[in-house]
This record gives structure tokens, sequence and C-alpha cells, in this order.
């Protein structure tokens, strides 16, 4: 390859427009999700206001771009050859690491990744470099590297953490102690006054943070600097009559305005100063390229003390780059992925919880209840209940899934999100704080929703393991950056020529493979036979309701069944592999619906209360059938993955035997329920005697071959288990049978026997 830095050149670029996709697919959650949670504006207004910020942000990008050049190594310390090693390595461990989140769902700093791969990639490098010299030691590794600001960034993150989500949680708890969830007529009274507060602290956000930089900004500094009270006090005072004048003319709340603009000013500060983040590098690129090619020298001996200039942002490319973040913030499904994580660890209401609780969970919730208890004892009575007032829900007897499409919080804690978080962040730009805008945001969103009791005895296990595991991912980041940037740079530097056309196309094949990987979980729809929860109020509803679920479980009970004891006969470990995870998943779904079994009887009728017995007994029938296709399946698979010998071929016979029995009972139970026709299930429970007496026989079989000819023990173990729970699921599936058969005849019978009013004694 006779140029091969221009080829390289060209890569980084392409890899650029790449890293722009990933990485605003995984930023948009600092800007979107408060007012996606409140979803107190459209969807589509959220989305116009939010690329508003993010194209102005971009084309007057606060020029950080010296950040890849000069911020985390010393430039002079390289030749020209190193330099575009460590950007080529720096771009593809970039963009691959923000794509393995964003397809994992996890937030994490853009920031922290591309300063973590400078860092990384440059280390090695110069021990390299370190190691070919004679006369330099691992000593003068300080003089090629910006320790300094490294450490700043580790500080920066456990700063973030901290502040962001105690800060976030004190104000929300004041805020909700003044307002409470009823919070419509006191915001007539006062919400002039949050209004204002909420839009002046957003408009300092915005200058200090968002236009810091800017061409506009060097007009208005002498304005603003110094006189940061006084515009604070002016302000206010007109954001608060602007706030005023708004709810009386429109009679429409403040707080969807604060809720815009605080969007508006997040998207912007997003762009215009984390667009280094993905073009920084890129561009330092191309400048060094350019430097190089108009020296003329070798690449290896040119030395890139250009770099250390200040070199001004090309327009157009910021035109170009703020394009495509725009157009990434409408299309990308992962941004949605994302974003889903942290609502749903802030939701207020049930939510289908993301994260499994693990034991640094359960003890940081078991130390914070025992220290909210202490503190209980210490306040006085009258003082408690005045505050649980101010916390008190109305009372919605939602299910699950309507909690899940119901708003996760309410604007007053989406308001108090975005205040806080351009707050933090515009005090730690004019102190100059290494503040992470996705630490900070994100934390201030986990500190609101404690103090709004979202993290109730219900779900703080799984919030507080949600929110450490992304935590540990911001940590997992910054190691796995440095680490992976390290090898590639290695790699490279082995040879340019060979290594980076082979490391292109791996990250190209890792990019699709994660994108389809993603394309076909966001795409997966209800499955024909899924289970679904029940909305009717009355038995007969439910019976009606319940009879497709029990097709269903019948049917896959049927092939799961099948499988397993075809899997046996053939010792097909592919088949009973695919086998577990299909009962695995009908497991689930049961499981599921006995979690919403509270929902469902808080929405039941009063004069229907015997709906709720029959419809636990046939959750409670539907669980042990599970269970027991669960056993088969497990210990089917079990006995093939350990090569243990073969069952005979009288014990296939056998199985067979049953299997085929067992299937025209489930044919004829499914083929009941599909047509509602509860009268035949009679028909079926008048055959339980004989499907118990088939079982029994093949067990007594098996007894009399084990004191004669069985030699295998773990074949014995394996097929009496196999015939006693299938006894079990007998037992389970006509315990069902006998419950819908009764139940059915029970709640037609006012309907089609007597004429007479219903007597006290009547459930319905």
């Amino acid at each position: 390859m006779d140029n091969i830095y221009l080829f390289m050149l060209i890569a980084i670029t392409v890899l650029a427009v790449a890293d722009i996709i990933v990485g605003v697919s995984n930023d948009a959650i600092n800007f979107l999700n408060s007012a996606i949670g409140s979803k107190a504006i459209s969807m589509r207004t959220i989305m116009i206001v939010a690329s508003l910020g993010i194209f102005i942000g971009a084309v007057y990008s606060s020029g950080l771009m010296e950040v890849a050049r000069k911020g985390i190594f010393v430039p002079g310390m390289f030749s020209f050859h190193e330099i575009m090693l460590i950007f080529m390595t720096v771009m593809i461990t970039d963009i691959l690491l923000l794509d393995f989140f964003n397809t994992l769902g996890l937030p994490t700093s853009t920031t922290v990744s591309i300063v973590f791969n400078l860092l990384g990639a440059a280390v090695v490098m110069a021990l390299i470099k370190i190691g070919n010299s004679d006369t330099q030691t691992f000593a003068d590794l300080g003089s090629y590297i910006n320790t300094k600001k490294a450490m700043e960034i580790i500080s920066g993150i456990l700063l973030s953490v901290v502040i962001a989500f105690s800060v976030g949680a004190f104000v929300q708890w004041i805020s909700r102690l003044i307002f409470t969830f009823q919070y419509e007529k006191k915001m007539k009274s006062f919400g002039a006054l949050f209004g204002g507060l909420a839009l002046t602290a957003i408009l300092y956000f915005i200058f200090m943070k968002g236009l810091k930089g800017t061409p506009y900004y060097k007009d208005l500094k002498g304005y603003v600097e110094g006189n940061e009270i006084y515009i604070i006090a002016i302000g206010f005072a007109l954001f608060t009559l602007f706030s005023y004048a708004f709810q009386q003319i429109t009679k429409k709340s403040i707080l969807l305005v604060v809720i815009a603009v605080g969007t508006f000013g997040l998207a912007l500060a997003f762009s215009g100063n984390d667009l280094v983040n993905f073009i920084g590098v890129p561009m330092a690129a191309y400048h060094s390229y350019e430097a190089w090619t108009l020296d003329g020298g070798a690449a290896s001996g040119f030395m890139m003390d250009v770099l250390d200039k200040k070199m001004p942002a090309e327009p157009f490319l910021l035109f170009i780059a703020g394009g495509i973040m725009v157009v990434t913030l409408w299309f990308s499904k992962k941004a949605k992925t994302v974003a889903e994580t942290e609502i749903s660890l802030s939701r207020q209401g049930e939510t289908h919880e993301k994260f499994e609780p693990n034991a640094i969970s359960r003890a940081v919730v078991k130390g914070t209840t025992w220290l909210s208890n202490a503190l209980g004892s210490i306040v006085p009575k009258a003082t408690q209940e005045r505050i649980a007032h101010s916390f008190h829900k109305p009372d919605e007897n939602l299910t699950k899934a309507q909690s899940v499409e119901a708003p996760a919080f309410d604007m007053i804690r989406a308001s108090v999100n975005l205040m806080v978080a351009g707050v933090l962040i515009a005090i730690a730009t004019s102190m100059k704080l290494p503040l992470s805008t996705t630490y900070v945001t994100f934390m201030v969103a986990m500190g609101t929703s404690l103090a709004d009791r979202a993290w109730g005895a219900e779900s703080a296990v799984y919030r507080v393991a949600g929110v450490l595991n992304v935590i540990g991912g911001w940590f997992g980041t910054a190691f796995g950056a440095f680490t992976a940037a390290g090898i590639i740079v290695f790699l490279i530097n082995w040879n340019p020529s060979v290594m980076t056309p082979i490391l292109l196309l791996i990250t190209a094949f890792l990019l699709y493979r994660n994108y389809k990987s993603h394309q076909k979980k966001s795409n997966k729809t209800l499955d024909e036979d899924s289970l679904t929860e029940t909305g009717s109020r009355s038995v007969q509803g439910v019976i009606h309701e319940s009879a497709s679920n029990i097709s269903n479980v019948i049917k896959r009970g049927n092939r799961i069944y099948t499988n397993a004891v075809k899997g046996l006969a053939k010792q097909d470990l592919a088949l009973l592999k695919k086998n577990q995870k299909q009962i695995d998943k009908l497991s689930t779904e049961v499981d599921s619906l006995r979690d919403n079994i509270f929902y469902f009887i808080k929405n039941l009728e009063e004069t229907s209360l015997r709906a709720s017995s029959f419809y636990i007994n046939i959750l409670g029938y539907l669980q042990d059938m599970t269970q027991s296709l669960e056993y088969i399946s497990k210990v089917s698979h079990k006995h093939i993955n350990n090569n243990h010998k073969k069952l005979k071929f009288s014990q296939i016979r056998e199985l067979k035997e049953v299997d085929d029995t067992l299937e025209v009972l489930f044919n004829e139970t499914k083929e009941a329920f599909d047509s509602r026709s509860f009268e035949k299930i009679g028909s079926i429970i008048n055959r339980k005697k004989e499907l118990f007496d088939l079982v029994t026989d093949k067990i007594v079989k098996q007894v009399a071959r084990t004191r004669t000819e069985e030699s295998s023990p773990k074949n014995t173990t394996l097929y009496f288990g196999l015939l006693l729970e299938t006894k079990d699921l007998l037992t389970a599936t006509m315990n069902l049978l006998e419950e819908y058969y009764n139940s059915h005849d029970s709640s037609i019978e006012p309907k089609t026997i007597s004429v007479e009013p219903p007597t006290n004694d009547s459930e319905e």
C-alpha cells in the first residue's frame, strides 16, 4: 500500500461518522429521558426541541478539540507515524466500546471512553518507544503522558456520582414536600415562583455550559463574567413574571415550558461540548496529515509539535456532524433502548424490572432501611405524618402493563431533573471540574427517584442493582477502553499495512453483528402462543379470557414433552437444549401472570370476587404443569449432556406410548378450550383413571426390569423421574380441567336453571 496514512485518514473519517451515530445513541438519554419519562409533551415536540439544541450546539461548538490533540498525551514526543497509529486505534476501540454499551442498553460516558482510549493507546505507544530506546527507561513515561488529565477524569467520575445523586435527592425531596403528588392546586399558587427558579437555572446553565466558547459568547463575555448574580436576579424576576402570565393566559402548567427549555439546554450543551468525543480525533488526524504532507519528510521522523497549537474547528465539518447527530437522534433504535434503562430505574410505578438483585443491592437496601428506621425513631411522629401526607400518592388500580404505559414520573420530577442537572453542570464548568454530563444527568435522575419514594420495598433491590450495574459499567468503560486501545495499537504497530485492514474488517463485522442482534431483539413481537393478562372483572369473563392461555400452555407443553422424548430417543443434545429454552420462556410467562394477581384482584367487581379464587387456582395449576415440564426437560438434557447410557429400546418405546397418549389428551383439551366447548371437558376428565393406569403400568414394568436386566443406575433414575413427573403433570392437568369444568357450570347456572333474582349467597 503506497500511502497507508491516506488510507488511515479515510478510514478514520468513515469511523467518525459511525462513532457519532453510536455516541448519540448512548448520550441521547442525557437530554431526552426527563421529557420522555413524564410524557408532558408529545414525542414529536421532544424530538424537534432536542434536534434544534443538538444542531445549534454542534454548529457553534465550544472548540474543545484540543483534548484529542494534546489533552492526554504530549504530541511533540510522538512522530506522525505513531500519532496516526494512535488515532486509528482510538477510533476503532471507541466505536466498538460505545456500540457494546448501546447493545446492552447501558448509558456510559463518551468523554471517559475517548479519554481512556487515547490514554491506553498513547501509553502503549510510549512504552514501545521506550523499549526501543537505549537511553530512556520506564521513568520517562511521564514525559509522554498528561497524567494530570487522566486523574481529573477519574475524580470526576466519583464527584459526579456522589454530588449529583445527593443534590438531586435533596432538591426533589424539598420539591415534593412543597407540591406533593397532587401538585396541580399548589402550582396555581407557587407555580410562577417554581417556574421562575427553574427557567433561571436552565438559562444560566445554557450560557455557562452550552454557549461558552461559541462566537456569540465572545460578544457576551464582558456582560456575563463578573455579573452572574445580577443576571440570575434579573432572570428570576423576568421568568417569574413570564411563568405567571403563561399560566394565566394558557391555563396550562409552566412545567411544560420548563421541560421543553431544559431539554433544549441539555441537548445544546451535549453537542456543543461533547462533539470532541466524536470528531476531535478525526480532525486532529486531518491536521496532522496536512502538516506532514506540507513538510514532505519521513513519517517516522516528523514530530507532531504542530498539534500543540490551537486550531479552530472546521465550520463545514461541524455542520455535517450536527446533521448526522440529528438524523441519528430520530432514527436510532439503540438510543431508545438506552433510554428505557434509565426510565425503568426511575419509574414511579410498577415496571418490568430489567435487573436482577444481587448481594450488594440487598445489603444496600437493608442498610438504608435500618438507617431510615433509626432516623424515624428520632423525628417526632407528627412531623413524620405531615411528611408522609406530602408523599402520599393517589390510588390507581392499574395492571403492571398499564403502569408501564403510564408516565414514568410526573412533571415536578422531570423539571427537577433538568434544573438540577443544568445547575450542577454549569457550576462544574465555572469551577473547571471535569464532571461528565452522562454521570450528572443519570445520577440526578436516580437521586430524585429515591427521594420520590419510587424505590419502595417492592422494587428497591432491583433498582439499586440496576444503578450498581450502570456505575460498574462506567468504571468498566475506563478499564476496557485503556486495555483494548493498548492491545490494538500494539497489533497495528506490529504491521500497519496488514493489521489495519484486518482490524477494520473485524470492526465492521462486530458492528453488523451487534446491529442484527439488537434489531432482532427490538423487532421481537408477541408470539402467537404467548400468554396474556386477563382484564375481565367477572367470573364468566375470566373463564373465557383464560381459555386462550390454557390452550397455549397445553399446546406448548405438548410440544415440550414430545421434544424431550424425541431428544432422548435420538440423543439430540441440540434439540434438548432448545427445549430447555422453550420451557424456561413458558415458565417465565406463567410467573409473570402470577406477579399480576395483585392488580387483577384490585380491578375485580365487588360482586365477582369468586373470579379471584378461580384465577389463582388456575395459575397455580399452570405453574405445577410448567414445573413438571421443566424437570422433564432438565433431566433429559442433563442425561444426554453427561454422555450417560442411552435408554433401552423398550424404555423409549414405552415413553413414546405415554407421549402419544398425552398428545391425544392435550389435543382434545386444546380443541375444547379453543372452541370454548367447556362441556367436552367432562368426557376428558372421565378418562383420568385410564391415563394414570398407563403411567403406573410403565413404572411397574421398570421395577421388574431393574430387578432382572437393568444395569444402569443413571437410566433407572432418569426413567423413574420422567414417569413420576409425568404423573404430576397429569395430576396438575386434571386438577385444572376439573376447576374449569366446575367453575364454568357454576358460573352459568343462574342463567340456565333459575330466573329468580339472585339470593344473598350469590357471589356474582
